[in-house]
């Protein structure tokens, strides 16, 4: 176990810190360094870290200068913007696609194994489960970023067979350690600091929208059984079912005591995905993942958490 040596980028952020105090906690022997250049991410997340830590800017880091010929087990790719709102394109394509070509270039030399954050937002508007096969259909700069990281995936695993490079593409995930995102943080968090300062929860008319809610611990549960993935692929990790806003707030209210009906408002967004559910399949048979907690058991274990006794 001493040998084993992992670098994530976007460590500081939300599911980043999750994942590196997980790794942390269930292999203590490992050595681990994290990059992170704060842009959506926070020292306070990572509380009781005792690994590396290099602040850099991955779109222009220079991997053999900072790293010289030090060897990876595998790198955990989370670094990215990921304010969906930032409708700069040039900045979203440019900054995500180019810390992951910069990053796949180093890990090449000896096939460290890669494993990096794809989206559910690839697929765009749907109405029924979204499958790894169906093709790319980004409705925002970000979503098309992140399905040009999947297209410089694809082809770098189709070149180099012994190379195992993992994208895992996270439904809407909520739990511990987001609060630092302000706007982009989950609906979960959002809504729960409303109902929690007596307000009723703002959601879009009519609260028909269903979303695969996901909690982080079953984020990080997938992204580490990515470790043990005999080839290359991409898949889904979400929780396979697809639930209201209308329903988020029914189980919030039963985890915070409360009793609040919505405040229904319009939806100033124009391209907006009115559903997302993941289909499970090929991740059960790839990885072996299957999530633990619902949303009724996400949420309860979150609002602990969140608002400790």
């Amino acid at each position: 176990m001493a040998s084993r040596n992992f670098l994530i980028t976007g460590g500081a952020g939300f599911i980043g810190s999750n994942l590196v105090l997980a790794l942390q906690e269930q292999m203590p022997n490992a050595q681990l360094a994290v990059i992170d250049d704060f842009r959506s991410g926070d020292f306070k997340n990572l509380a009781g870290y005792k690994g590396d830590f290099v602040a850099q800017n991955l779109a222009t880091l220079d991997w053999e200068q900072q790293f010289g010929d030090e060897k990876f087990e595998a790198i955990f790719h989370l670094a990215s913007i990921t304010d969906t709102t930032l409708h700069d394109q040039f900045v979203q394509t440019h900054d995500n696609v180019e810390s992951f070509r910069r990053l796949l270039n180093f890990a090449k030399t000896n096939k460290t194994r890669v494993i990096y954050a794809s989206s559910a937002a690839t697929y765009g508007a749907a109405s029924a489960a979204s499958v790894e096969t169906n093709g790319a259909a980004p409705a925002n700069v970000y979503a098309f970023s992140k399905a040009i990281m999947d297209n410089l995936a694809n082809r770098a695993a189709a070149e180099e067979k012994n190379w195992i490079i993992i994208g895992l593409r996270y439904f809407n995930v909520y739990g511990p350690r987001e609060a630092h995102k302000g706007v982009p943080a989950s609906m979960v968090f959002h809504l729960s600091r409303q109902m929690k300062a007596g307000q009723r929860p703002r959601i879009f008319q009519h609260g028909d929208q269903k979303r695969d809610f996901v909690y982080v611990k079953d984020i990080v549960e997938g992204s580490i059984r990515a470790l043990e993935a005999k080839e290359s692929g991409i898949y889904n990790l979400g929780s396979g079912h697809a639930r209201s806003f209308n329903e988020l707030v029914d189980v919030l209210n039963r985890s915070l005591g409360t009793d609040f009906k919505p405040d229904y408002i319009e939806n100033p967004h124009t391209h907006y995905q009115n559903f997302t559910q993941a289909d499970l399949t090929r991740v059960r048979q790839g990885l072996g993942y299957e999530p633990r907690y619902s949303l009724e058991t996400g949420v309860a274990d979150y609002m602990k958490w969140l608002y400790p006794a």
